[in-house]
Order: structure tokens, then C-alpha cells, then sequence
């Protein structure tokens, strides 16, 4: 499938890389369709709408950056997504690079949940207030490093 992305311009890409994210993303309901697509920094991936060229997100794995980061998620809203076993759950946080060059930071707030089977997504808010929308993902990194 060829779709138009913000940062890479037209590019081909597999549909086993095509998320369904019914409810769509907090702030962006309207938009459901999208294409995972490799970054040239790893170990992050750009989540890029298939509806909307200009709409993509810096995705990271958060257990990559917080070793001690839980997700209690509820087994109803996973059934919105038809996630059968845990092991079938890919959790990834959206990534934001401020302009004013403060720290980069990961919603560890509000995950995605991804089914790897069928490839349905959605973002969920976790009550857990550890958590914050904002974690510096350097200093976490350091934190992580020094355990």
C-alpha cells in the first residue's frame, strides 16, 4: 500500500504495518487509520496516519526507557480490541520533541495498547499516578542506567 507520510514523503508500506485504532487517539478521534513506520533514530517508530499526511507520532517501547513501568489496564477495555492473552499486547508511549528545547518526554500516562493478532490499537488512560504524561526520557534513561 502507498501512502503519503509527513517526514519520508510517498512511501510503500506492508499491510502487517497498518494499525486499526477504532476510537481513534485522544485529541484526534476522527483519525483511525494508521502506518507504523520505521524512524532513522531507533529505537523509535512514527505512528503516521493513513487518512492525514501531516498527522504522525514519535512512538517508543516505555520499557526501553522505565524498567519499573506497570500497566494496570482493565480486562474490558482490552476486550475493545478482542486482546485474547497478555502475550499479545505491545505497549508503546507517544513521544514529544519540544520546539523550546526543553526535554523529550513520553506519555507513560496514556499508552498505547497495541493487538499484535489483528492489529487494533487504542490509547488508554491509566489510573496509576506514578505515571505522568511528561517523563523526561533522558533522565529516566539515567535512572534506568544506574540500577
Amino acid at each position: 500500500m502507498e501512502i503519503l507520510t509527513k517526514t519520508c514523503g510517498k512511501i510503500e508500506i506492508n499491510e502487517d504495518r497498518l494499525l486499526d485504532i477504532p476510537e481513534g487517539l485522544y485529541g484526534f478521534e476522527q483519525y483511525t487509520k494508521y502506518a507504523l513506520i520505521d524512524s532513522d533514530y531507533e529505537p523509535f517508530i512514527w505512528l503516521q496516519s493513513t487518512e492525514n499526511e501531516n498527522l504522525a507520532f514519535l512512538i517508543v517501547d516505555p520499557f526501553m526507557i522505565s524498567s519499573d513501568y506497570e500497566t494496570d489496564i482493565d480486562d474490558d477495555c482490552l476486550e475493545k480490541i478482542e486482546i485474547k492473552k497478555p502475550e499479545d499486547i505491545i505497549i508503546m508511549t507517544i513521544v514529544t520533541i519540544p520546539q523550546d528545547g526543553s526535554p523529550i518526554t513520553a506519555n507513560f500516562q496514556g499508552p498505547l495498547v497495541i493487538n499484535k493478532v489483528n492489529k487494533k490499537c487504542m490509547q488508554v488512560i491509566l489510573s496509576d499516578n506514578r505515571w505522568s504524561t511528561k517523563v523526561d526520557i533522558l533522565n529516566a534513561l539515567k535512572e534506568k542506567g544506574g540500577e
